[in-house]
């Protein structure tokens, strides 16, 4: 049995038929981190003792029958911003860069109570500020489809982690797209939740108002079950939401006849490369052919995306990254004179150039004289977007397009120029400023090899429509080699 290239509800359910064991399989994977990981670089930690000593728990778990769901024994990656109990979480910074958290993060908690298991934490764009995962403080991750372009961002290490076979599934934090575009890029699933269905209790935050936890994996039917273990009200987050229903895994029906499709015209129109369009409207054919109805429609304020999403996320976290000053926890600097100074030597030395772009631009939204002109403006913009989405759900059940404007782009290519980074998730941050859920997973093959994305999009709470059309497209459409 080619234990890696089974899907995390395939392993677990080898693994309580006694096929393999939860402890096998974690060897596998620490296998493959030593053979590729110098390459990749997915991962800033991985606690091999530790891994090894949870796959054993889970093994002796599952025979005495206390661990049964289907992500038993299953050995997952975590993005390094959320917090894991005495295990390292940099949220790959200088400043945090011995920062070993007392508690983990509620989502982990549920994951592993689940039966899962952690092998480490993955790397990411610094404090989660970038669309590349070339902004991390311990080197960029890169893309194992093609190690010359980027896995994306700024959960790249997840997704990178997820197609390396270096784990089986992973969490990942979506801002504005953060997993879905890189789930795009490297040819695998990402699904962002509804806004409050997952708890943010120890995810350090960027921009608390968009932020949402999600899972990266390698099918449909893994995105929900992981999305099963993970989702809940809690009470530790006041922006946590009770919902009636949890039980993703019942949308895993391979039926789409009468669903209403809506393809936003503006999403096709000048920058988007020709070849991501044809896959993408070819994978709308199939979803019409297996009984969706298909239209097209004008969905307004599109131009108006990218502005306001940067001038809120970038205030959002001018303020939350206000608390590392060197005082209570992480980096601080070794020479300085007086407080003030202690505060400007360990942030300047701690943070790195994106972080400081976004503290710089959110601080300045943010001031007297300008907090009417910018950061109130994008509040109501904000509204207004979400309006329209209001408007178009009310005619469709799920709107299809692009996850990115093109495939992977190449290492370097981004960071030379910022401006064109921000526009590369033109199709991913309007799904954060309205709060809704959206999933990305591969839809073709571009002619450079690299994975073109499709992105699905529901109304609130609505995350069973796009995980039934996903898995319906999935199932139409087969196994896409890279």
């Amino acid at each position: 049995m080619d234990l890696l290239n089974l899907t995390a509800h395939e392993l677990s359910a080898a693994i309580k038929s006694g096929e393999t064991t939860a402890t096998e399989a974690m060897e596998a994977v620490l296998k493959q981190i030593e053979s590729s990981e110098s390459e990749i670089n997915a991962y800033v930690t991985v606690d091999k003792e530790a891994a090894l000593a949870k796959a054993k728990k889970a093994d002796e778990d599952i025979k005495s029958g206390k661990l049964t769901g289907p992500l038993a024994g299953v050995p997952v990656a975590i993005k390094d911003n959320m917090c894991t109990k005495d295990m390292l979480t940099t949220c790959s910074s200088k400043i945090l860069s011995n920062f070993v958290p007392t508690f983990s993060s509620e989502a982990v908690i549920k994951l592993e109570e689940a039966g899962a298991v952690v092998i480490g934490k993955t790397n990411m764009d610094e404090f989660a500020m970038g669309s590349t995962t070339e902004t991390s403080f311990y080197g960029a991750t890169k893309n194992p489809r093609n190690t010359e372009h980027v896995p994306g961002g700024s959960s790249g290490g997840s997704a990178a982690a997820v197609a390396a076979n270096e784990a089986f599934a992973a969490l990942g934090s979506d801002t504005g797209g953060s997993i879905r575009q890189p789930a795009g890029y490297c040819g695998v699933v990402g699904l962002k939740p509804t806004y409050g269905t997952v708890s943010r209790y120890g995810l350090i935050a960027y921009g608390s108002s968009l932020d949402q936890i999600g899972p990266l994996t390698k099918d449909v039917t893994d995105c929900a079950l992981i999305l099963d273990a993970i989702a809940g009200k809690d009470n530790k987050d006041s922006t946590s939401i009770g919902r009636e229903k949890y039980n993703f895994a019942d949308s895993l029906v391979d039926d789409v006849k009468g669903m209403k499709i809506g393809i936003p015209r503006d999403y096709f129109g000048e920058g988007l490369d020709p070849e991501v369009k044809e896959a993408v409207l070819k994978a709308a054919k199939v979803l019409e052919e297996k009984g969706a109805i298909v239209e097209e429609f004008d969905l307004s304020l599109v131009d108006y995306a990218i502005p306001t999403y940067y001038t809120i996320a970038a205030a959002e976290a001018s303020s939350n990254l206000e608390r590392f000053d060197g005082v209570k926890y992480g980096h601080r600097a070794a020479e300085y004179d007086g407080l003030h100074n202690m505060y400007k030597k360990t942030r300047s030395e701690g943070f790195g150039p994106e972080v400081k772009r976004r503290i710089m631009l959110g601080s300045f939204v943010l001031s007297s004289g300008y907090y009417d002109a910018y950061y109130l403006k994008a509040l109501r913009v904000k509204a207004l977007i979400k309006k329209a989405f209001d408007e178009a759900f009310a005619k469709y059940d799920v709107i299809l397009g692009p996850v990115a404007p093109t495939t992977a782009p190449k290492l370097g290519s981004s960071l030379a120029d910022p401006i064109k980074m921000y526009l590369s998730d033109i199709y991913t941050i309007s799904v954060n400023l309205a709060s809704l859920p959206g999933i990305s997973l591969p839809c073709g093959k571009a002619s450079n090899g690299l994975p073109i994305g499709l992105q699905l999009i529901g109304d609130c709470y609505r995350e069973d429509n796009i995980i039934r059309a996903a898995y319906a497209y999935e199932c139409a459409r087969g196994e896409i080699k890279f």
